[in-house]
């Protein structure tokens, strides 16, 4: 197959659909299939079937979007027409303007095409400060995505809420993004500064609605903060707020670090425990990279987050934005080391569930689905064509 995938900022690692992205694409070359990308970003790594548009400028606002680690592509007719043509599939994965460029293209060429929806409305609300976007933003994504026969999310929080709470009309498919094979327990070898610190990490982009603030605030209550050394893997607007929050409350300084994948697996490999607070999350690939190096996870209850769904014990859970409730729950697994080596090998089992190539073969059959009911599609059309006759008025009239 030659299957587009148009993504805005594909050759930008720094969030979870942009990860997504190049599995998918990584995957479906590996299968044999053709992989053409249509971005404003394009990846360094990769120099064949890439199209290009330009970024798109919001004055005031780029450096707004920028800052969270987002580009939006400026819709170009020809770059889209030339990436789509003869395509047996195009994949969106963003519901913005050069998305919905590509979908009137793709229609106009009768090339089908499925959607993703990564992207919640409360990662925008929550960083522009004005929450009340929220449900709006919601409904005008109604249309893009009802568009589509065949849309995937990465949970079924999201499935359930864009089909029960929006009244989305398309057939939306909860598959886990899934984790990358080389995300593994393995020997790291951890850095002498911290070997006598009980190492807790979070890694993620440094924004408004992951709260990593609530971590530091934790440790800060815990009876061990002085034991404890936390490291925030990733990058963000909220870094400097964070480093002078920890000032405050931590013993020891937070450590923030942009890490590469083979440093990053290593520091998850080395830390003793891994906290999310994210309040909105469709998956958080970043906790479900740490359980699958064997790591027990505290993650928020949080109901816009779909990262608990991965709690298999009461312990995993504290309450969202509830620091106290958090730091509890590092103080038990710091006193209960051999319960939480049990909970470890619980969640090294489990990620098994979670291997990268097995969802993304969910993935790519959903996509042969929609190609196989486009075909019916067009076939029933070209038969109640072949029944129509012309009349002398110019009118048509079914046989009958």
């Amino acid at each position: 197959m030659i299957i587009t995938l148009i993504m805005d900022q594909y050759g930008l690692p720094t969030n979870g659909t942009t990860y997504a992205a190049n599995h998918l694409a990584e995957r479906l070359r590996m299968q044999g299939h053709t992989v053409r990308i249509v971005t404003a970003v394009p990846p360094q790594k990769e120099n064949g079937n890439i199209y290009v548009v330009k970024e798109r400028s919001f004055l005031f606002f780029k450096r707004l979007i920028n800052s969270h680690g987002m580009v939006l592509g400026k819709p170009n007719k020809k770059v889209l027409t030339d990436a789509i043509k003869g395509a047996d599939l195009v994949h969106f994965f963003m519901p913005f303007a050069l998305s919905r460029q590509g979908k009137k293209v793709a229609d106009r060429l009768g090339v089908p095409s499925t959607a993703a929806f990564h992207l919640q409305p409360e990662n925008i609300s929550y960083n522009v400060g004005m929450k009340f976007i929220t449900k709006k933003l919601y409904k005008s994504w109604r249309k893009f995505f009802s568009g589509f026969g065949h849309v995937h999310s990465p949970s079924e929080m999201i499935r359930d809420i864009i089909t029960k709470d929006y009244g989305y009309t398309c057939n939306v498919h909860p598959i886990s993004n899934g984790v990358n094979d080389v995300f593994i327990k393995r020997d790291a070898v951890r850095p002498e500064e911290y070997n006598d610190k009980y190492l807790i990490m979070m890694s993620g982009r440094l924004g408004h609605e992951k709260m990593q603030q609530v971590l530091l605030e934790a440790v800060g209550k815990s009876k061990y903060n002085d034991k404890i050394q936390v490291i925030l893997c990733g990058k963000g607007p909220c870094a400097k707020k964070l480093a002078k929050l920890s000032a405050k409350v931590l013993t020891n300084p937070v450590q923030i670090k942009f890490l590469d994948r083979e440093s990053l697996i290593d520091t998850i490999n080395y830390c003793d425990l891994y906290v999310h607070t994210s309040e909105i999350e469709s998956e958080a690939i970043a906790c479900m990279e740490a359980f699958s190096c064997g790591k027990a996870p505290i993650i928020s209850d949080s109901k816009t987050s779909a990262t608990k769904q991965f709690a298999l014990h009461p312990e995993n859970l504290f309450k969202n934005r509830d620091t106290q409730d958090l730091a509890n729950r590092i103080d038990w697994f710091i006193e209960n080391p051999q319960r939480k080596a049990e909970i470890e090998l619980d969640y090294i089992d489990y990620a098994k569930n979670f291997r990268l190539h097995n969802c993304m073969d969910k993935l790519i059959e959903v996509f042969y689905q929609e190609i196989k009911e486009h075909k019916e599609r067009q076939a029933a059309a070209e038969k109640k064509r072949a029944k129509a006759v012309p009349m002398l008025d110019g009118e048509a009239a079914e046989v009958p």
